[in-house]
């Protein structure tokens, strides 16, 4: 068989058994989420809020109450949620017989970003580390794939503002300090943030891992609908102690005082090695904006 007809079937082998998709179609999906993601709250977030505000009296009443109001005024003035319209997280499980074409993943990504956040007049907020000059479009996005069976692409767009993000924390805890370190690291991290994330917030939590990963799992976490727990009940009873005690820390809606100071807790583990046990804290604050598609 000669080399082109050789190349011919094996191009014909590969469209039988993968689906082809062009990138373009995922800078859309972008484009679409990132539109969304910048004007709404989830609604696991807004109903979280509601419940918030029921138990609440005085000023965290009142400041929970007019949260709700603002994320209602932006949603039918398409206008944003928060000032601060995040750095793009964008989470992609990708299909591992998905042959994609087209543009290089990560510049469709941003494609998708750029357009959006100029459409939406959302807030540019990418610069340089150093010299602070701003990339004018806010890309890059932080991108995260993962290869996982099928043939579908699942796209997570995370709009993650910098109030809350400066307040986190990343503990490379002993084994020794066990469950008990993991509860106290999470209490921590709130406690010493205060009323600065914009509470109440949401608290996501990466157990095990490495210095790095660990991170990728507190930041994961934070894409989980308020109030899901984790399907390990170890895990599951970490969430609920570690939000009970943070709740009884008195913070409350805006730093105002309450039974209110966060919406939630969300843990998720990965293996680690045998000397180690890293947590990592992400706070995320009241303003939950997270849009997912299948393509």
């Amino acid at each position: 068989m000669s080399k082109e007809k050789l190349c011919i079937f094996r191009n014909l082998f590969y469209n039988i058994r993968m689906r082809t998709l062009d990138t373009s179609v995922i800078s859309d999906c972008v484009y679409r989420l990132a539109g969304k993601a910048g004007i709404t709250l989830t609604p696991a977030c807004l109903a979280a809020l509601e419940r918030a505000k029921k138990s609440e009296t005085g000023a965290a009443h009142f400041a929970l109450d007019t949260l709700l109001r603002n994320a209602g005024t932006a949603q039918e003035n398409h206008m944003p949620a928060c000032q601060d319209t995040g750095m793009a997280v964008v989470l992609l499980e990708l299909g591992q017989d998905v042959h994609l074409t087209g543009m290089p993943l990560a510049d469709a990504v941003n494609d998708g970003v750029r357009r959006a956040y100029a459409d939406g007049y959302f807030r540019k907020s990418i610069c340089d580390p150093l010299t602070r000059v701003n990339t004018g479009d806010n890309t890059p996005a932080h991108l995260h794939t993962e290869i996982v069976p099928g043939e579908r692409v699942n796209v997570t767009f995370l709009p993650k503002g910098f109030g809350s993000e400066n307040m986190s924390r990343l503990y490379m805890l002993t084994p020794s300090e066990g469950r008990a370190g993991i509860v106290n690291a999470i209490v921590e991290t709130v406690r010493l943030a205060g009323s600065r994330p914009c509470p109440p917030v949401y608290v996501g939590v990466g157990i095990g891992g490495a210095f790095d990963s660990c991170a990728f799992l507190a930041k994961k976490a934070l894409t989980r609908d308020v109030g899901t727990r984790n399907a390990r009940t170890d895990v599951a009873s970490i969430e609920e102690e570690a939000l009970e005690k943070i709740n009884a820390l008195g913070i409350g809606a805006q730093g105002f005082g309450g039974r209110v100071t966060a919406l939630g807790v969300a843990c998720e583990i990965a293996p680690t090695h045998i000397a180690g046990l890293p947590v990592a804290v992400n706070i995320q604050c009241h303003c939950i904006r997270c849009e997912k598609e299948s393509l």
